[in-house]
Formats: C-alpha cells, sequence, structure tokens
C-alpha cells in the first residue's frame, strides 16, 4: 500500500471524498492554512508509486487546504489520525490499499520455479520410477521495525530498522542459496509495516517457520548478548523479557496503525488449539538458532525466553524473534555494523534453521509441497 502522513503541532480537521472519472481521493483541510511543507507534497510521490499518480494542493475556500489525490487506478482508502507519541506530533495518515491485493503466494511460488530443477533426483533408483520432488521449506523473514518507526537508536547514531533490514537481506540470501529452501522478506525497504500484517504475510504464503530479526536496547547500557524469544500464552519467563514485549509491541503507535481495524487473527490466536504446539515448536527452533547464535556472540540468556510479542502470534506457524546484539551497548553497536559480524549472525541463523528442519521437515500436506 502507499502511505501519505501528515504532520501537525495541532490537531487536525478534515474530511475525505472520493471522486470518479477518473479516480481521485480529495482530503480537505480545515483551519489549514497552504504552507511550504504542503506546497512541496507533489515532490513526494514518486512516479513508480502504484496508485498514486499525482498530488495537487491549493487554498479551495477561506480556512480550507484541499488535496487531491490523482490516482492511476481505484483504492480502498483508510484513514485515520494518530496522537502525538515519541518524536511526532499530530499525525493524519491515509494509506492506499489495492481493491484486489496481490497474491503472495502465487508470487513466491513463481519466484521458486527455478529451483525445482534442482530438488528433483536426476537419477531414479529405477527406469520405471518417477523423479522424486523435494518440498521446499518457506522461511518467512522479518526485519524489525521500518519507515516512521525506528526502533531503538544506538548512542553512535545506528538505527535498529536499518541494522534489522541488512541482516535479513543476508539472511534470505543465504536460504535462498540453499536448495531445498527459500525465503520471503516481510519488508524489503524501509517503510513501516503493521505487527499484524508481518503475521498474515507469513500466513498467506503458508511459511513454515517465521523469523523476527533486531537489534534492540535495554535501560541499562551495558547489557549486551543475543536472545532468542519464542511466544508465551501466559507470562513472560523474565522481567526483561516483559519489558521488551511491551516495548516491541508498542511499534504499531510509533509507526501508525489504523486501530479502527479488527485484527482478524491476533484477538483469537491464544484460543487456537494448534496455538501450544505451535509454541513447542518455536521452542525448538528457538534452541536450534540460540546454539548456533553462541558460537558467533555471548549470549543474553542460556535459554530461549518467552512473552507475549504480537509478532509471533500465528497460529499455525513456528515463530521466533532473534535480538541479534544491544544496539544501545556502544561495542555491539560497533559490531552491529561490521559486515563480517553481520554475515555471521546470518549464517548462525541460517544453520539453527537447518538443524530443525533436519528434525522436522516442512509438511508434505502443504499445498506447496510440488513446488
Amino acid at each position: 500500500y502507499t502511505r501519505v502522513t501528515l504532520e501537525s503541532k495541532a490537531e487536525l480537521r478534515f474530511s475525505v471524498f472520493g471522486v470518479k472519472s477518473p479516480e481521485r481521493l480529495v482530503v480537505d483541510l480545515e483551519g489549514a492554512e497552504l504552507t511550504a511543507a504542503l506546497a512541496e507534497l507533489d515532490g513526494k510521490v514518486t512516479t513508480g508509486d502504484p496508485y498514486i499518480e499525482k498530488l495537487r494542493v491549493a487554498r479551495n475556500r477561506p480556512g480550507v487546504v484541499r488535496l487531491v489525490l490523482d490516482l492511476k487506478s481505484e483504492v480502498k482508502p483508510q484513514v485515520f489520525t494518530l496522537k502525538p507519541i515519541a518524536d511526532y506530533g499530530h499525525r493524519l495518515v491515509l494509506d492506499l490499499y489495492p481493491v484486489v491485493p496481490p497474491d503472495p503466494l502465487a508470487a513466491l511460488i513463481e519466484q521458486s520455479e527455478k529451483k525445482v530443477p534442482r530438488a528433483v533426483e536426476s537419477q531414479p533408483e529405477k527406469a520405471s520410477e518417477e523423479p522424486k520432488v523435494a518440498r521446499l521449506a518457506t522461511i518467512v523473514i522479518d526485519p524489525g521495525h521500518g519507515g516512521e518507526d525506528p526502533g531503538a537508536l544506538g548512542r553512535l547514531g545506528s538505527r535498529e530498522k536499518d541494522i534489522t533490514l541488512t541482516i535479513a537481506k543476508r539472511l534470505k540470501g543465504l536460504i535462498d542459496a540453499e536448495p531445498e529452501m527459500r525465503a520471503l522478506l516481510t519488508r524489503d525497504a524501509d517503510y513501516y509495516l503493521p505487527l499484524q500484517m508481518r503475521v498474515e504475510k507469513a500466513r498467506r504464503v503458508k511459511a513454515d517457520l517465521f523469523v523476527s530479526v533486531h537489534a534492540d536496547a535495554f535501560i541499562r547500557p551495558h547489557a549486551r548478548g543475543s536472545s532468542v524469544f519464542a511466544l508465551s500464552e501466559r507470562r513472560a519467563t523474565s522481567e526483561a523479557a516483559r519489558w521488551l514485549a511491551k516495548k516491541e509491541n508498542e511499534a504499531d503507535l510509533v509507526g501508525g496503525v489504523n486501530l479502527d481495524v479488527k485484527d482478524r487473527y491476533l484477538a483469537q490466536t491464544l484460543l487456537d488449539l494448534s496455538q501450544t504446539a505451535t509454541i513447542d515448536h518455536s521452542l525448538r527452533l528457538g534452541n536450534a538458532v540460540l546454539g548456533e547464535l553462541g558460537q558467533v556472540n555471548t549470549l543474553h540468556k542460556a535459554r530461549v525466553e518467552q512473552a507475549s510479542f504480537a509478532v509471533l502470534k500465528a497460529p499455525d506457524v513456528p515463530s521466533i524473534l532473534v535480538e541479534t546484539a544491544f544496539i544501545s551497548n556502544p561495542e555491539e553497536e560497533k559490531r552491529l555494523n561490521d559486515e563480517a559480524y553481520q554475515e555471521s549472525i546470518a549464517r548462525a541463523i541460517l544453520a539453527g534453521i537447518k538443524r530443525y528442519l533436519a528434525r522436522h521437515p516442512p509438511r508434505p500436506q502443504s499445498p506447496l509441497a510440488l513446488h
């Protein structure tokens, strides 16, 4: 989707309506002045934007500034406001969604078709036997934070959202090089993605595993080491885990999520009978990854911790959250910016995933089994 955000020191009063032939979305800002920032809005629309052709701003009548979004096609807009939080003032958000969203599952299958020959046995045991097609494991990698939500900030100026994306891209490259695995990133650039949408992306591609990559901060700057977290149905395993889950779950408040849209997955997640089995497998995956991370970095905790992370709540996908290191620790912040360390972390996560899959192969009944 495309997001347009207007920020103001004062609360914004507005009205929105659509116009047909051609498709347009009109926003009237009441009590606003035609400032330089508003006049420059059109220049922020890129030529490759899938939904907005151009954006026009003008004084409509006394005390009203009108924004007109000329659209390339019909859209499903979500318009909502956000109260001041973190470094942001009052915000008016316009999220433009396609009427018919693209199918990520079809795109992933198409993307993976080139790998199929590598997974087919070239020499059947008997001439009469059909070649066996191996089952590709689908791993969804989730770079934490992004866009308006920078995540944790290091003393040297590093932003968690940049570190996580870099490591996630390295991990995707390593996974895609494996003959019987493929990876999908929840985000591949610097943009905000709601926590629920990260979960939904994993479910829509029938993911076998979900790995959320982070580089968080803690209240004490000397906190150090790598950690792995899984979902908890009840309570967090430590105060640090509880604090971290609360902080991560607040990402939607900073990044800006439309709270009027009900979450059809997460609301009933803990009532789903499959959740217990999923958490059990999440812990197994977490232990495999944690063991490999211990070869690269000091471990903050020697066991997989648990807390109520919203991003781990897919009821049918084993999911873990990996804290690669503490960006709030100056020494670890330097390591997080080192390419060799980033590669080592990515390889450790891959090794843990492979250890888990060796013991728990992908579900054969998946519709992706022959792709």
